[in-house]
């Protein structure tokens, strides 16, 4: 048998990969992640499987009805939120895994960042305003941070960030990021993003926290910071479809008219 950890997306269950939808609606024991994954998604499974809602479970009792399906044949779809290489917690899952000789297969999901940048309508990666994507998260109540995986150092390199789990550490995030990015830096928080009652706030970092609080938004929130989020003019063309710039599938550079 196989373990599947599956990436069920940020929620829309039409945003499930065809290998996801195949492997959910296949397997005879379905455990997912119910605080995060909507039940339309498990829907799919077999109608005879066994499906668990892991969200009140510990490690050691999702663990146990993994091994209880590896004693008779039945692979697992094991599904997670997002992509669950992004805080899937599953490394601690493989670990066990492998100690037990049972074998395992990642599926992707589409990310909460992707998910919030489509709602939004816009590119996290503009021509000469920002190409790189810190994806981080505040540590609060959860397993805290390595050394100099700080906000502070992140912030230093003014590019875009997406981050995770801190949505009731807005005001810190404030404090935090303004010296760097300015006041004025344009904000977005993306509530559930891609679920029916999906919200999307745009801010700065001087005035975003007023609106979560007037929202009265406390969780499965993303906090996008960066002048991308901001960017509509003033910036060049990619030189991927320039016509004046040859690369190696158009070898020859084309007389613009």
């Amino acid at each position: 048998m196989t373990v599947y950890f599956i990436g069920a997306g940020p929620g829309d269950p039409e945003l499930l990969t065809l290998k996801a939808a195949r492997l959910i609606g296949a397997c005879p024991v379905c455990l997912y992640a119910g605080s995060l994954v909507p039940e339309e998604v498990v829907a799919i499974a077999p109608d005879d499987a066994r499906v668990l809602d892991t969200a009140p479970m510990t490690l050691d009792e999702t663990h146990a009805e993994i091994v209880a399906a590896h004693a008779r044949g039945a692979d697992v779809a094991r599904v997670h939120s997002g992509d669950p290489s992004l805080y899937g917690a599953i490394a601690e899952q493989i670990r066990r895994l492998k100690a037990d000789g049972i074998d395992y297969a990642i599926v992707p999901g589409v990310p909460a960042y992707a998910a919030a940048a489509a709602a939004m309508g816009t590119e996290l990666t503009v021509p000469e305003v920002g190409q790189s994507i810190v994806l981080t998260r505040m540590s609060m109540k959860s397993t805290g941070m390595p050394a100099g995986e700080t906000l502070e150092n992140f912030a230093r390199t003014g590019t875009t960030l997406a981050i995770h789990l801190g949505i009731r550490a807005l005001r810190d995030i404030e404090r935090v990021l303004t010296p760097h990015y300015g006041a004025d830096c344009p904000v977005a928080v993306v509530y559930r993003a891609s679920w029916p009652d999906q919200l999307i706030l745009r801010g700065t970092l001087s005035d975003i926290h007023a609106q979560v609080r007037a929202a009265k938004i406390t969780r499965t929130a993303l906090i996008m910071v960066g002048p991308v989020l901001g960017a509509q003019h003033g910036f060049p063309d990619s030189a991927l479809y320039d016509a004046a710039k040859p690369h190696v599938l158009r070898p020859r550079a084309r007389k613009t008219v």
